[in-house]
């Protein structure tokens, strides 16, 4: 009854401005509110301890291969426990998930703190630690994410993912900046506090989030290997589904450049001083092509979006890569991040006005690991081109493979390019249960 309420509460709203954020989400969903908060202080604390974790063990044991080994110690546990996760948010409530996942990632990054604190920090512990956090990371994301269009209306769901991103952006391009100052002027521990209390207060939020509850049937199924099975099976059959996954794989695994930042900046430009900017230049580009999303609600043809937004992508990495001056370079690496964040827009518009609620959880699993896999490979990829070629010609072929191979994955897909948010089978199908829901509850209301 209370969701269903909330859910006619946040059917009714304007027509969204052409650029301006669409602020709806905000002033019409409390619950909304909730989760963007929690969000935005999450990734504001998660960003702090992505600086000092290898901050730390680097200035613990002078090795670059161990500060390396930490994204593989991270790797294997949101590959499993994301699944698992998507498995779990689809058979049990998904407030609860949050809270208590909040809950085992804040007593982990307590033990971050006292070990910053102690004279000798361990370094072993250290690994045990961002191995279990990261499990506890990709057990909650998945029931975060299928909550999300639960708590606003079908027609503003683009306006939410983009508020949900602005939140993330947030966090991203703060957190790494306090990070740094915190350890230069009060040290690790200090660092670890802030994600501490970023996680305390994302998780006292989600306590106060309303009940939504999941179907009788689907808490009496079973969350294991079958579950997980079935979600894939799912994803595959789904042409639309998949060309969101296979886009972004593609243009992640071509055009990855910023492991090539650092010799970029250096020994190309001979500008060492501008590699943070390299750093920030795509996240700065993400933040501004959210805050002028307001015209995304005005685009039904969402595939032919994302592979446009790709091909974008890896143009404009390409000339970034081919750029004669470092500032140059930025510009298009800022062009390069705003056409990757509306890519990821519209991916989450498909994936959230088209995928049934009973499905959402599995599928956010399966989403996390396409876009984790393919920036990882992207490193890998150029690094080993970067080393037999050249810092430019991996960046420089990175974007050029990148635009010819979204554009394969479009004639291979083409029901993907073809897509119409208003006319599609499973689009209609979820604006109908959910026009039916609102009328139910406005019928109960009224007697």
């Amino acid at each position: 009854m209370h969701a269903a309420r909330r859910l006619v509460d946040n059917a009714r709203v304007p027509s969204s401005p052409r650029l301006r954020l669409d602020l709806t989400p905000w002033r019409s969903s409390r619950d909304f509110r909730l989760l963007f908060v929690a969000g935005t202080v999450f990734y504001l604390g998660a960003m702090v301890s992505y600086v000092a974790l290898p901050y730390q063990l680097y200035h613990l044991t002078a090795s670059n291969l161990l500060v390396g080994l930490v994204g593989v110690v991270e790797l294997v546990p949101l590959v499993v426990f994301g699944l698992w996760g998507g498995a779990l948010a689809d058979h049990t409530d998904r407030k609860r998930m949050l809270v208590w996942t909040g809950v085992a990632q804040a007593a982990l990054t307590a033990g971050l703190v006292l070990n910053a604190a102690s004279p000798s920090p361990s370094v072993p512990l250290i690994f045990v630690l961002a191995g279990a956090l990261s499990a506890a990371q990709s057990l909650q994301r998945p029931s975060r994410e299928a909550l999300l269009p639960r708590t606003v209306g079908h027609a503003v769901i683009p306006a939410a993912v983009a508020l949900s991103s602005l939140g993330m952006q947030t966090g991203m391009l703060a957190g790494p900046a306090l990070g740094g100052l915190l350890i230069q002027h009060t040290g690790l521990a200090w660092c670890y506090g802030v994600d501490l209390a970023g996680l305390v207060i994302a998780t006292l939020l989600f306590t106060r989030l309303g009940r939504y509850p999941v179907a009788v049937e689907q808490a009496a199924g079973s969350p294991g290997l079958a579950a997980v099975g079935d979600g894939l099976r799912y994803a595959v059959s789904r042409p639309d589904l998949l060309g969101t996954y296979l886009v972004d794989i593609v243009a992640m695994f071509m055009a990855m450049p910023t492991v090539l930042f650092p010799a970029f900046a250096s020994d190309v430009f001979r500008e060492p001083g501008a590699l943070g900017l390299l750093y920030t230049a795509g996240t700065v580009g993400s933040f501004v092509a959210t805050a002028t999303s307001g015209w995304t609600a005005r685009v039904h043809h969402h595939g032919r979006a994302v592979v446009l937004a790709a091909a974008l992508w890896g143009a404009a990495t390409a000339a970034a890569g081919l750029s004669g001056s470092v500032w140059v370079a930025i510009a298009w690496l800022a062009l390069a991040g705003g056409a990757d964040m509306i890519s990821a827009l519209f991916r989450s518009v498909i994936w959230n006005q088209t995928i049934p609620d009973s499905m959402r959880g599995r599928l956010a699993g399966i989403e996390m690991l396409s876009y984790s896999v393919g920036p990882l490979g992207g490193q890998v990829r150029a690094g080993l081109v970067a080393d037999r070629w050249s810092v430019r010609g991996s960046i420089v072929s990175g974007g050029v493979l990148c635009v010819l191979g979204v554009g394969l994955c479009a004639a291979w897909l083409r029901s993907f390019w073809g897509y119409d948010a208003r006319t599609d089978d499973h689009a209609v199908r979820e604006r109908r249960l959910r026009d039916e829901a609102a009328a139910a509850t406005d019928g109960t209301m009224s007697s």
